[in-house]
């Protein structure tokens, strides 16, 4: 029984990492598209100045989302701490 409670909380702390990772870039880049069609909106010819830094920045900001998941997804089909509270609960 102790080992439903261990799985299930590591499904609930995944979740809740992904949730809790997406909010900061998702209101970065929602800022970062704002100020980049405000850019472009001033000044159209500088248009191209203007979409390389702003497509590498989204990618660095969705990296951080990536690297979340890629954390999650780990705790749930690899995770290294399973060992240690399945013993514990035996």
């Amino acid at each position: 029984m102790e080992n439903a409670y261990f799985y299930a909380l590591t499904v609930l702390a995944a979740a809740f990492g992904v949730g809790i990772a997406t909010i900061g870039p998702g209101i970065g880049q929602g800022i970062a598209t704002g100020k980049a069609v405000e850019g472009i909106a001033r000044q159209p010819e500088a248009t191209g100045k203007i979409m390389v830094p702003f497509i590498l920045g989204l990618a660095i900001m969705e990296t951080l989302v990536l690297y979340a998941l890629a954390v999650s997804l780990i705790l749930l089909f690899a995770n290294p701490f399973a060992s240690i509270f399945t013993a514990v609960a035996h």
